[in-house]
């Protein structure tokens, strides 16, 4: 049976989530801070699939919300959701050696 009554949030909450967007956050100017957004975005680049690197630069890069995102990729909202947690879990799992 399809689960069509499914409510998905605009915003993803979390401390993976926060802890993403603290690094990205270009008003830092810190040495530490500019180090781990390099990592992060060598991270992205090179060990995501196309489609994780995708949402994750529609979604931190450009502010596109989840809903749009799924429209434009042709894919369900839980979908986005799913491929953002596998690339936020392999960011991490890389950044741990670095922090």
């Amino acid at each position: 049976m399809a689960r069509n009554d499914i409510n998905y949030s605009d915003k993803i909450r979390g401390k993976e989530d926060s802890g993403i967007k603290r690094i990205l956050g270009y008003g830092d100017k810190d040495e530490k801070t500019s180090r781990l957004r390099s990592i992060l975005l060598k991270i992205i680049n090179n060990e995501l699939t196309p489609r994780q690197k995708e949402i994750i630069m529609l979604y931190y890069f450009k502010g596109t919300d989840i809903a749009s995102i799924s429209e434009r990729l042709d894919v369900s909202q839980q979908a986005v959701y799913a491929a953002m947690a596998r690339a936020r879990n392999k960011i991490y799992s890389i950044l741990k050696y670095y922090i």
